[in-house]
């Protein structure tokens, strides 16, 4: 297939000469570096968790409750406590 990709001009060269320097056609070296990425196992620092999205929001609501979950009585009623009521 084809298609049309814009790259910055210095970038071009650079893969252009590359290719060059490796014997081989500028689209032979974009589809091995597009093959490289998709093959890559996922990166846990480009996708978070929901914590991590949420870190920078921790504590910007002064709710006057401390946290909740290191507080045994506002835990009542749920998990294993649930069924021994």
């Amino acid at each position: 297939m084809k298609t049309t990709v814009e790259l910055p001009d210095s970038l071009y060269r650079l893969a252009k000469a590359e290719a060059a320097l490796r014997g081989r056609k500028l689209k032979d070296l974009v589809e091995e570096g597009l093959r490289l990425v998709l093959e890559a196992p996922p990166d846990p620092a480009r996708h978070p968790d929901l914590s991590g999205l949420m870190q920078h929001a921790l504590g910007v609501v002064e709710s006057g409750v401390p946290d909740l979950a290191s507080n045994p009585e506002h835990l009542k009623g749920f998990g294993r406590d649930a069924s021994h009521r």
